[in-house]
């Protein structure tokens, strides 16, 4: 006989004098045991709650005064660090904390490392139900500063009977903060912000910022040189007349452009870019790939990283592989396996990346070796042609932005049983729901080798290696401690 359980169960729920275990005012002493990435807040726990605080790292006590009460979560200020920890460092930026670019200024390099091989491995594990993946501790740099070869200014007018300041956002809101140089980004750029600031107060140049919203720069490492772009929500009338003159306050500036029309309020960049002095690109190399980038395309922020990650990628067989590079920009990697022998089939959504992609193909003599192609992927691997490049392809490599891949590009990918899959991602959260699609598909998972791409930041690259199960995988090296 089935029993009624509802007749079972009280009718008035019996009152109880609930009340949060933490009240904005209190003060509480935590042990600090992890960092979130996108703030750098310390994570600790106060009678079973989550306490989150700025400015403690892992292992630390601090007494902290609750700000903020959730039902879940308390968010507290730094009042007193009661045991300090070993892998605590000196932050080396006057603004660290206030800034929104680094997280983890204050956190030894070397920690930083095993911290971020911890987000690769908990987000696979927790996100992706992934266990048991081979993840390779973090390839890092021997100097992690002044590494950015891109840095995105953004132009304040606060006073209209004042010169326009430059500056980047505070964490988490759209406040400014001005910046007189920053030691993250490379030498040419930090030189060319208090460039900036100086022809923002010459009346000669002044004009070249009126009506701009951001001031983006991208330098070569190889070349020393560096291009300007000015976004404005309509074509400038003044910049045209002045790129000339403000590129000579910049040294090393060989191109100024104006960007305009940006998709959206926060856009960096707007739709339409005009050159308007110099040229509009700048020259980098990295190995023996060549490339001319301008600061519209998308290109990877940290040169040096990008050659360890060719190395990487080198160990293996690449001569006379078929390729797709998904998400390919200007071609960086569809170039690096074009000048090892391999043929490349590149799609790209980006126009003016693909014309960038094309016209370095020509200058590294690998035009007959390589295609590429635009539209969004998704719908390019829809189409015929794109249907039959993957039926050919040995691997595909993407690279997709943070938001990750979506399902019809991975369903793809598992229709054609493409043999190999080399997924680089710079966010482990997408990574690791992209990945799980794919195992689901029959793709078994090889390595996951992350590079640190961003130091002094919360974020982390990792290179995922995929094979289909009936297939002989290839043998990645992953880092060890």
């Amino acid at each position: 006989m089935k029993r009624n359980l509802s007749s079972a169960l009280p009718t008035t729920p019996p009152k109880t004098d609930v009340r949060p275990v933490l009240s904005p005012g209190d003060v509480v002493e935590i042990l600090c045991t992890d960092l979130i990435a996108k703030t750098g807040q310390a994570v600790g726990r106060s009678d079973g709650m989550v306490v989150y605080v700025l400015g403690p790292v892992p292992g630390e006590r601090a007494r902290v005064k609750i700000d903020i009460v959730k039902a879940k979560y308390a968010v507290g200020d730094l009042v007193e660090l009661l045991e300090r920890s070993p892998d605590r460092v000196e932050p080396f930026c006057a603004v660290f904390g206030t800034c929104g670019g680094c997280q983890v200024q204050h956190l030894a390099y070397p920690a930083q490392l095993v911290w971020k091989r911890g987000i690769v491995e908990n987000a696979l594990r927790r996100l992706g139900g992934i266990e048991g993946a081979r993840v390779g501790a973090p390839v890092g740099m021997a100097n992690p500063r002044a590494y950015r070869n891109k840095m995105a200014l953004v132009v304040d007018h606060a006073s209209p009977d004042a010169a326009p300041s430059f500056g980047f956002y505070a964490a988490r809101t759209h406040d400014i903060v001005p910046i007189a140089s920053c030691p993250i980004v490379m030498p040419q750029l930090d030189r060319a912000i208090a460039g900036l600031w100086d022809a923002a107060r010459d009346p000669a140049t002044t004009h070249s910022f009126d009506d701009a919203r951001h001031v983006i720069a991208r330098a070569g490492h190889a070349s020393g040189e560096s291009v300007l772009s000015i976004t404005t929500d309509r074509a400038s009338t003044t910049l045209p007349a002045l790129g000339a003159a403000l590129a000579a306050k910049l040294p090393g500036t060989v191109g100024v452009s104006n960007s305009f029309e940006p998709p959206s309020e926060n856009a960096v960049m707007g739709r339409r870019n005009v050159t308007v002095s110099g040229n509009a690109a700048m020259h980098e190399a990295i190995g023996d790939v060549n490339f001319n980038v301008s600061p519209a395309s998308f290109f990877q922020v940290n040169s040096e990283m990008v050659g360890k990650i060719f190395g990487y990628l080198a160990s293996q067989p690449l001569a006379e592989k078929r390729f797709i590079d998904l998400y390919c920009g200007a071609g960086t990697f569809a170039l690096f396996f074009a000048k090892a022998g391999a043929r490349v089939v590149g799609i790209e959504e980006n126009p003016s990346a693909i014309r960038e992609a094309n016209a370095n193909a020509a200058v590294n003599g690998v035009g007959d070796r390589t295609a590429f192609m635009n539209g969004r992927v998704e719908s390019v691997l829809r189409s015929k042609t794109g249907v039959d490049a993957l039926k050919a392809a040995d691997i595909v490599f993407l690279d997709p932005p943070r938001k990750g891949s979506d399902e019809g590009t991975l369903d793809a990918l598992v229709r054609a049983k493409v043999p190999h899959v080399w997924y680089l991602s710079c966010n482990p959260a997408t990574l690791a729901r992209d990945l799980a699609h794919l195992l689901a598909g029959g793709y078994v998972l090889g390595s996951v080798q992350p590079f640190d791409m961003f130091p002094q930041t919360g974020h982390i690259e990792a290179l995922a290696a995929l094979h289909r199960a009936d297939v002989a995988p290839f043998s990645f090296p992953t880092q060890e401690a």
